[in-house]
């Protein structure tokens, strides 16, 4: 099983409490460094929970299941760190 197979395969153990709440994710992208780009789909996308579910449960999936990736980041949501950050539907 290639790398790509295995982050879909840890994805897939996340994905069923995703759907029930209207929402998904999606591999963007493995880099040559071992950096997986994830892409928040649906109700995801725009949840104000968005990063707590990134790192809580999508980053540590991953890393749990796929040791050699070295660091998980969502493309389209904001650091809840960043001063430019916006709550989505505010």
């Amino acid at each position: 099983m290639n790398l790509r197979e295995r982050v879909e395969q840890a994805l897939d153990t996340i994905r069923p409490y995703l759907e029930t709440d209207g929402g998904n994710v999606s591999v963007e992208e493995i880099t040559a460094d071992n950096v997986v780009k994830l892409k928040l789909l649906g109700a995801c996308a725009n949840c104000s929970m968005s990063i707590m579910t990134f790192k809580a449960g999508l980053e540590q999936a991953i890393k749990k299941a796929v040791p050699e990736i070295v660091s998980v980041e969502a493309i389209n949501i904001t650091d809840m760190d960043d001063p430019n950050a916006t709550t989505p539907g505010l």
